[in-house]
Order: structure tokens, then sequence, then C-alpha cells
């Protein structure tokens, strides 16, 4: 069976539990990083030289970094659905994960950690103002780019899909002030409504 190393509460282990789910693939998963270490241990070294997670072992494949899993998943179990058939959305979906990891993951990280893990007065709130600034300015270009569309290469849900709507979610549970997108705001109602996405993605953050 396919193991997963990673806790629930990290944004790049969601993605692939999200993903596990939606294609009904069934796994294991351990708990590590953070409060349960393992990620440091030399055997989850020889696995993931990194020390992060997730980390998968399908059958003895060994895979690391969020998105390269979720399209490895997706390519395996979701051919016409997260994996697109069609080339060109298929490229689309790709893109706008290559986009998650360099547009929206970078100002994230100030902004969440500043807010989530950091107790209040050791916050910097020059860098947290900078990351919300940088951040709705992202999501400013993902509300253009959604124009009719339900998902962001087209008419459904692919694995282009996951690493935007992780932070979509993030985005929305933070306490700071959004800008009135109704396109995003849509979007982020139409990924409520499918039941991985609940499940995996809308916890508390911690």
């Amino acid at each position: 069976m396919l193991k997963i190393w990673g806790r629930t509460n990290s944004i790049n282990v969601q993605k692939v539990l999200w993903a596990l789910n939606e294609m009904k693939v069934p796994y294991e998963r351990i708990d590590a990083g953070m409060q349960f270490g393992v990620v440091n241990e030399p055997s989850y070294r020889r696995l993931n030289p990194n020390g992060r997670v997730p980390t998968i072992d399908d059958d003895g494949f060994v895979l690391w970094e969020s998105n390269a899993i979720v399209r490895y998943l997706s390519a395996k179990h979701g051919a016409g659905t997260l994996w697109p058939s069609d080339p060109k959305q298929r490229a689309d979906s790709d893109r706008w994960m290559d986009w998650a990891s360099t547009t929206l993951a970078p100002p994230f990280h100030p902004v969440f950690w500043g807010l989530v893990r950091t107790p209040p007065e050791k916050r910097d709130g020059k860098a947290i103002a900078d990351g919300v600034k940088k951040l709705n300015a992202a999501f400013e270009m993902l509300e253009q780019s959604l124009g009719a569309r339900d998902y962001v290469a087209g008419a459904t849900c692919t694995m282009g899909d996951i690493p935007i709507g992780v932070h979509v979610y993030r985005w929305n549970a933070l306490p700071i002030d959004r800008p009135a997108l109704a396109g995003v705001q849509a979007y982020y109602q139409r990924l409520q409504r499918r039941a991985a996405f609940r499940q995996h993605v809308m916890l508390p953050l911690s």
C-alpha cells in the first residue's frame, strides 16, 4: 500500500491527501514533522535528504516534493480527471501548479508563520504586511485569470487546483484584510462542495 509521511496540518501534505481522496486511492499515513519528529532520523533522511514532508513510498518508488507527488499520483490514478487527457489542459494545470510555487507560496510563508506560528510579541509586522500586500496582488491575478472558468484549467477540477486551492482556503482563514474578489470567492465556494477538500484542507490553522 502507498505510504505517506507527513502531518495533517502541513499545507504540502494536505495537497497530497486531498488528491489521493479525490481519486479514492488507499494509503497509509505516518505522522512526521514538527511535534512528531521523524524527519531528522537517518532512516527518513535516506528517503528524503531535505528532511521535510511529505514523502511517499509507492511500492518501493520514493518521491518527495508535494507538487511532484501530486503530478505523479494524478498521472497514475487520475487520467481524465485530475490528470487531464487533453495536453493543452494538462499544460494549463501544470502552469498553475508552478504559479502556486513561484507566486503564492513565497509571500504566504511570512504571513502564515507570522500570524499562526509566532507569538504576538515576536511577530515581524512589516514582513507580514508586505506578505499580505503581495498575496492580495497575486489573488487579483487569479481573479482575472479565472474569468468564466469554474476551475483554474477549465470546467473541471484538475491537479492544477490542488496547490491553488490549499492557498485559497488559508487566505480566507487568516485574519487579514482581503480585496473583494467575486471570482475567487465563487471558486472557493465550488471547492468547498468537494468532500475531499473539506476533509483534508479545511482544518483549523495550526
